[in-house]
């Protein structure tokens, strides 16, 4: 029971979460300063993290892993910092002021849960495609790009660009669509971006297809974050207001 106790203290404590992120930016620190110096890194950017940390030795990504430790237990420690502060204050008066900072925990830890689904299915990928190029995608479709195309300012510049592709699975036609510029096309949870454009000597375009599974729930995650910190500080605000003073 005494061994119970401490953790359950531990967990519940505001001191371990600030000794956890100093501890987890130590870590990061160090992961700065080694990062430039190895070039396997740079296989971060196409495969997802857990892909990579499988294929590198320990003594390269020791501190990654000690940082997804830290992570998780930093996690479990908002969880429980944040239960513990909703029963201890269920009967104040203004709930609203001791919801906000348990919202502003829950896009804490949406953020963390899409990091954590991108690190272990996300996928980056380039291709230079041209006009009627077939490109295989990850997810079964066939992406055939049928036109691309571009208009020329008067001094010679690129001004807008399209490229229209069509999606098939086993012959059939899926749907087709048309990226432009910031509106990249996505089928089947993957998204095609297109990131430059040539005419001369004909038609082609640099594309980036990849696949973000974090993507929504970090957007839900800093909707969170946000509405809960702008609450909080309202409310904060207006606690602090003197009773007949003027703005």
């Amino acid at each position: 029971m005494k061994a119970l106790r401490h953790i359950l203290r531990f967990f519940f404590s505001l001191r371990t979460t600030i000794w956890l992120l100093l501890a987890l930016l130590s870590l990061l620190f160090y992961g700065s300063i080694v990062m430039p110096l190895h070039e396997e890194f740079q296989g971060l950017q196409t495969i997802s993290v857990f892909q990579w940390l499988s294929q590198n030795p320990s003594s390269l990504t020791w501190w990654l892993w000690g940082s997804i430790g830290l992570i998780s237990i930093l996690t479990a420690n908002t969880i429980f910092c944040s239960f513990d502060s909703l029963i201890r204050k269920r009967s104040a008066r203004q709930w609203l002021l001791v919801i906000s900072p348990q919202v502003i925990h829950a896009g804490f830890l949406f953020i963390l849960l899409a990091h954590l689904m991108s690190a272990y299915g996300s996928f980056k990928g380039t291709a230079v495609v041209y006009n009627g190029s077939v490109l295989d995608l990850q997810n079964g479709a066939s992406a055939v790009f049928e036109r691309i195309s571009a208009g020329i300012g008067p001094q010679g510049y690129i001004e807008s660009w399209s490229v229209a592709v069509r999606y098939y699975r086993e012959g059939k036609e899926l749907s087709h669509d048309v990226i432009g510029p910031n509106s990249p096309s996505f089928e089947g949870g993957l998204g095609i971006y297109v990131k430059n454009v040539q005419v001369e000597p004909y038609p082609a375009a640099l594309i980036e297809v990849s696949r973000e599974p974090g993507a929504l729930w970090a957007l839900l995650g800093g909707i969170l974050f946000l509405l809960g910190m702008t609450t909080l500080l309202l409310l904060k605000a207006r606690r602090e207001e003197v009773p007949g003073k003027q703005p």
